[in-house]
């Protein structure tokens, strides 16, 4: 009897024993688990590579894709299948079939590698998912650049793991991660080739899937502390010399953007030096009766480049079907005024009418120039007599401004049958759908309360070049006087960006009606991508942007449009060496 009470008294003591023991194991193994994902949270931190780890880049959007498709890193969920029911039954209906793998001929996660979380995990998932569910109406829109963002930093890290080298245990784990890099890599090439991977659900697993990769692969490699201070500092460096370069790139294409060609000098030399061997009376330009009638149609050019001016006119009688009723404007300065009306005379654009004036002899221009000297983004002051129409043109009820940068490809009668609406401008809207970079925000400075308070940051920039202008409206909304006021306080205060684009933003907000998309096409001096059905549709093309036509730094395969409408065989071209490129 007492032998066997002994016997069940060791046994009770020995249960007990190794229920501490396996107590104490578990505790440790969950504290385990909670340093490990300490750990990533701290690698995450000192790689600052993109993603999840990315450094806060001020020229990025604040919104990243994956904040709001968090893989769970220590659980390893892997991909979920996005749907918009509700969260919690979202987790309990998938919640005893472990992991599911996105649609499609993506490749999955292998199930073995993932640990399948317990039913009360899943419940605080769920609970942690549903809890930020009511704040997803609030989270900006994801585009497709954003995803580009993504894909590259994903990129950088995964081949920054893959140059680690691996042990055999984790031969498994790299194939799968060279098999996601190929994935993204085509992925990638999609986006930037212009296709919308925000609307695309195959793109997004996708980028999930190399998500829960690199986290698998964080785990297996817990101590990455050498590497990541080398990987800092080579983006650190990176860094400095891609900003370096962007800067000194900005800043040549500006330079020779602004720099004449040795040609335009001797061209205008040329010029003004037989301008002022001519008679007095061989000065002025035939059919100048005309400029008043109100009948015709009115085009005001305003340029200090001979050849551009000429190619706008060229352009449009050449496209007219009525250009014995076509008047030119054409408004220079005085340096250029001579060998501007030398070209006109001796190159008369057939049936039409051209008036050339100096500004320098508008006297009520004075008031403009003293406002425009305290600054120094005032000083063109030619992009800038826009806004002083109905002074230049008292007897005129509408017209069309071109600038010397355009050509024009069909026939402009219709836009003078355009409704107004009572508005003062006629112009096309410059934004597409999902893209802010054509928004009001990109060149008014909305920290200022009296732009704030003013104006819309999302609203949808107009595009400037080719513009149909109401001039009795004008007068009676006074939109002169409504520029000149803004032109003061932009003197006062940082409220926009240089040039005279933003002023036109805020002087015609609110008083512009939109043109349909072929009147006007821009971009010619600055975007690549645009197609030839759309440049031929269009009534005007634009080389709005730095890379001018008649620049060496011209887009090529834009040269043509404007080449056509220049006769190269002119002596005063030959002589002084301007031949198409």
């Amino acid at each position: 009897m007492k032998i066997s009470t002994l016997f069940l008294l060791t046994f009770f003591m020995a249960f007990v024993c190794f229920s501490m023991v396996v107590f104490t194991c578990r505790k440790e193994i969950f504290g385990l688990r909670d340093k490990e994902a300490s750990d990533v949270n701290q690698m995450t931190d000192e790689f600052e590579l993109g993603g999840p780890f990315s450094v806060k880049d001020p020229t990025r959007s604040s919104s990243d894709p994956m904040e709001r498709i968090r893989i769970d890193q220590d659980n390893g969920e892997g991909l979920k299948e996005l749907d918009e029911t509700n969260p919690v039954d979202r987790c309990d209906a998938s919640g005893e079939n472990g992991l599911k793998s996105g649609s499609g001929g993506d490749a999955e996660v292998d199930k073995h590698d993932v640990a399948t979380p317990t039913r009360e995990e899943r419940h605080g998932l769920c609970d942690q998912e549903a809890a930020g569910e009511h704040n997803k109406s609030s989270l900006p829109q994801i585009g497709t650049r954003e995803y580009i963002w993504e894909m590259e930093d994903q990129l950088i890290m995964a081949n920054a793991y893959l140059k680690i080298p691996t042990e055999k245990s984790s031969s498994k784990l790299v194939r799968e991660l060279k098999s996601r890099v190929k994935e993204i890599e085509k992925l990638l090439g999609r986006g930037k080739n212009h296709t919308d991977l925000s609307r695309s659900r195959s793109a997004l697993q996708k980028i999930r899937a190399m998500e829960a990769t690199l986290s698998k692969i964080r785990k297996a490699y817990p101590d990455c502390s050498a590497e990541a201070s080398e990987l800092r500092v080579k983006v650190t460096i990176s860094k400095e010399k891609l900003r370096k370069q962007q800067n000194d790139g900005l800043r040549f294409t500006q330079i020779a953007a602004r720099t004449i060609p040795k040609g335009y000098h001797c061209l205008s030399m040329r010029l003004t030096s037989d301008f002022f061997t001519l008679n007095p009376e061989e000065h002025e330009l035939q059919l100048v009766d005309n400029i008043q009638n109100p009948d015709y149609y009115h085009y005001a050019i305003f340029s200090d480049n001979i050849l551009a001016c000429a190619v706008v006119v060229n352009s449009t009688v050449s496209t007219s079907k009525e250009p014995e009723k076509i008047i030119f404007h054409v408004v220079t300065d005085s340096l250029n005024f001579p060998a501007m009306r030398m070209w006109f005379l001796l190159n008369t654009p057939g049936p039409a009418t051209i008036h050339i004036e100096n500004m320098d002899s508008f006297e009520w221009l004075s008031i403009f120039k003293q406002a425009g000297l305290q600054d120094s983004r005032y000083t063109s002051s030619l992009s800038h007599l826009r806004f002083y129409l109905p002074h230049i043109f008292p007897y005129l009820s509408k017209v069309l401004l071109l600038d010397h940068d355009v050509v024009v490809q069909r026939d402009l009668r219709e836009i003078w049958r355009v409704e107004m609406k009572g508005k003062v401008n006629s112009a096309i809207e410059t934004c597409r759908d999902g893209d802010s970079s054509h928004q009001l925000k990109m060149l008014l400075n909305f920290s200022e309360p009296i732009i704030l308070s003013s104006f819309d940051p999302k609203a949808c920039l107009w595009g400037f070049g080719m513009n149909m202008f109401n001039l009795i409206e004008w007068r009676r909304q006074g939109i002169t006087m409504t520029y000149d006021r803004w032109l003061q306080r932009g003197a006062r205060l940082q409220l926009w960006k240089a040039g005279s684009l933003p002023l036109d933003q805020v002087v015609f907000y609110n008083h512009t009606v939109r043109l349909d998309r072929q009147w006007h096409v821009l971009g010619l001096g600055e975007d690549t991508s645009l197609g030839k059905k759309e440049l031929e549709k269009a009534a005007v093309i634009h080389y709005s942007g730095f890379m001018k036509p008649w620049l060496d730094i011209a887009i090529p395969k834009y040269k043509g449009y404007w080449n056509k409408f220049l006769d190269y065989d002119n002596p005063y071209l030959r002589k002084c060496n301007i031949v198409t490129t």
